[in-house]
């Protein structure tokens, strides 16, 4: 069964590498969100399988974390897993601190432990 992936904050450029990537590696389909609004209002009208949130939404510049904080604190979303796309460390420890899952790097993207992380979310 195929996975969906919600891409949610990132620039087309980013977002079609992250397609790229989900869809070569996982034969996952790729949706996009820019903001707070779309990204909730896919969650609720698509099953999701995995959310990946952007450390600044390309679209205003806002803090991704506060989307990862509003998913968790909705007892009908917080199961889906997240991961916060950010090459810095202290940000994904940030991530995990309030629900989710190790994310990963632009830079790191194609890396085998981000390749295992995003399959080991995906199961």
């Amino acid at each position: 069964m195929t996975k969906t992936i919600l891409d949610v904050g990132n620039c087309g450029p980013d977002h079609s590498a992250i397609r790229r990537l989900f869809e070569g590696s996982f034969q996952a389909e790729v949706l996009q969100a820019h903001n707070a609004q779309d990204t909730f209002q896919m969650l609720r009208s698509r099953s999701i399988d995995l959310v990946l949130v952007n450390r600044k939404l390309d679209e205003d510049y806002s803090d991704g974390i506060e989307i990862i904080k509003a998913i968790k604190a909705d007892s009908a979303l917080a199961t889906i897993p997240v991961m916060l796309i950010t090459n810095y460390e202290e940000h994904q420890e940030q991530a995990i601190s309030i629900g989710a899952l190790r994310g990963f790097g632009k830079l790191s993207m194609k890396a085998p432990e981000t390749l295992q992380r995003i399959e080991s979310a995906l199961r």
